[in-house]
């Protein structure tokens, strides 16, 4: 585990591997550890990252008046510390949104991106009404007594989670802490970073899940439209966390696109 400060918050991330780097950036109630199976597979080609954003795992808590920008600034901090050049950048879900984000501030740190099942934030990729029900479901959810929170959300998986990682879902949910999660929900739901899907120059992979019911398939066939030259994989039979649910093909498509890219 490696560190940095940044304007007096820790942000925690695990480093593994030599080579070209990969920074991975998790989505909401999520932390570094779902990204176990890429930097097992991986570390062998290229400089694996995976960060505890704030907020999350062993990083500092989320300042209350935390705001997209400041997500990127730290995120930016961590690329930064890494002094191997700018890096393939990757999101799943949420943090996609902010892996756009920081390519919109922070252009120089970025060799490509890798977006995985995610959005131009919610009021970007999906309609009016959908972003209303999901308001108001985190809105109960974080609601509930501690013991009846749930912070999976419904449709995470195509099918029953992968058996492998239940212990580790199960250890990562356990760590979650509302207010960060509901900082989290607030800012994806409040984003719409459609002006900037046409001016992302660098090379974009779109890695999705073939049966996704968070962010559908038609979200990345928005992104596919609006970012030149950007390239989809489809993976099949997955979900919305697809880099657990089917972490070979996932694994495969990260490394081909990296490799031709770096």
């Amino acid at each position: 585990m490696a560190t940095v400060q940044v304007n007096g918050v820790r942000v925690a991330y695990d480093r593994v591997g030599v080579g070209p780097p990969i920074v991975f950036l998790h989505g909401a109630a999520q932390d570094a550890r779902v990204w176990r199976p890429q930097l097992d597979a991986l570390a062998d080609a290229f400089t694996v990252v995976a960060w505890d954003e704030p907020g999350t795992g062993r990083s500092s808590d989320v300042p209350e008046s935390f705001v997209l920008a400041d997500y990127a600034r730290c995120a930016a901090a961590v690329l930064e510390s890494l002094e191997l050049g700018p890096v393939h950048l990757a999101g799943l879900s949420w943090g996609g949104t902010l892996a756009l984000e920081v390519y919109r501030r922070h252009k120089d740190l970025v060799r490509s991106l890798v977006l995985v099942d995610t959005y131009a934030g919610w009021k970007g990729s999906l309609p009016p009404q959908e972003v209303r029900a999901r308001v108001e479901g985190a809105r109960r959810m974080l609601a509930a007594p501690r013991a009846a929170f749930d912070p999976t959300l419904p449709g995470l998986f195509a099918g029953e989670p992968p058996a492998a990682y239940v212990p580790l879902l199960e250890a990562v949910a356990a760590d979650v802490r509302p207010e960060s999660l509901r900082t989290q929900l607030s800012l994806v739901a409040e984003t719409d970073q459609r002006d900037l899907l046409p001016a992302v120059s660098v090379p974009t992979l779109l890695l999705w899940g073939e049966r996704d019911a968070r962010s559908p398939l038609s979200v990345a066939r928005q992104f596919q439209e609006a970012i030149p030259d950007a390239e989809l994989v489809v993976v099949p039979g997955a979900g919305h966390v697809s880099n657990l649910e089917r972490p070979e093909e996932f694994n495969q498509a990260v490394r081909d696109f990296c490799g031709a890219h770096s």
